[in-house]
């Protein structure tokens, strides 16, 4: 589906704004980031390629933010750095890193900047880039290099923004971010164009897409050495594509209660008819969308 033209020139530029502030943030963070305790976390011999390896939440309000997710999901956080592109903190789980936060300002209060970025582990960021740019994507933040190895953004052909991560350290495994409670714990991309987004997919990170049928319709699982990395669905809304992040909840209608009440809004209620109740689509008071899932207890 196709954005309006009269909305669109505000996205772009509320995307410009928060994008620029990242690569900002990115080319400060290695000043801070080797005090990282690592300690409770493993990481891959080899890259766990397609797999999504880090989350930033982008905010125009950091403090605020802190408050909220650590309200809801019980995270503590570390300042990290704070260079020219504002504030940077990480967000952990008892011993693990599960985020970081990227402060931004703007100038005009009445653009919404807060987005969630996941960021996919590729075999080469450069070449992985010079694909994307083959295949119509484009670049936002250049290829830099952060202590942990080096990262980049795009924007997709069909509007939707994502990382890209080299590690240098390993990819965190996954038994460090098995599905657990206020952990990321799936990754999913609502598509216009679910075909040429998965072709698109197969060439840049390496994903092996496989439909199947559900509740609502067809889904295409993306995956990479037989472990299903992320999701594709058709998108079901007048939106712009993006990549969701899903965050594991013991009781979806419980934490939609906890939400709101810290200033949260609830998008598309948990209801038997979307995933048997089994999700929310919501936002934090700072307008950042992303899905509380019910995680197997």
């Amino acid at each position: 589906m196709q954005t309006s033209s009269r909305r669109r020139p505000r996205h772009w530029a509320a995307l410009a704004v928060s994008i620029t502030a990242l690569g900002l943030a990115l080319a400060s963070y290695p000043a801070g980031a080797g005090k990282a305790d690592l300690s409770g976390m493993k990481f891959s011999a080899t890259p766990l390629t397609g797999k999504v390896i880090w989350n930033d939440l982008i905010t125009d309000d950091l403090d605020a933010t802190r408050a909220f997710y650590g309200a809801l999901f019980g995270w503590t956080f570390e300042r990290s750095s704070s260079g020219k592109g504002g504030r940077y903190m990480l967000a952990r789980l008892g011993d693990v890193y599960v985020a970081g936060i990227v402060e931004v300002k703007s100038k005009n209060r009445a653009q919404r900047l807060s987005r969630w970025l996941p960021y996919v582990s590729v075999g080469n960021v450069d070449s992985a880039i010079s694909i994307a740019s083959s295949g119509g994507a484009t670049l936002i933040v250049p290829a830099r290099d952060v202590t942990f190895g080096r990262v980049a953004a795009i924007i997709d052909p069909q509007g939707a923004v994502i990382g890209l991560a080299q590690s240098r350290i390993g990819d965190p495994d996954d038994a460090t971010t098995s599905p657990g409670l206020g952990r990321v714990v799936w990754t999913e991309l609502l598509a216009n164009d679910t075909d040429a987004a998965a072709q698109f997919y197969r060439d840049v990170v390496g994903y092996e897409p496989s439909t199947i049928s559900r509740r609502g319709g067809q889904y295409t699982m993306l995956t990479q050495g037989g472990k299903n990395r992320a999701g594709l669905l058709k998108n079901p809304t007048d939106a712009k594509p993006v990549w969701l992040t899903y965050f594991g909840v013991d009781d979806p209608v419980a934490a939609m209660g906890r939400l709101e009440a810290l200033g949260g809004a609830v998008i598309a209620p948990a209801s038997p008819r979307l995933r048997e109740g089994t999700m929310a689509l919501v936002t934090d008071p700072t307008g950042a969308l992303f899905v509380l899932q019910k995680v197997p207890q």
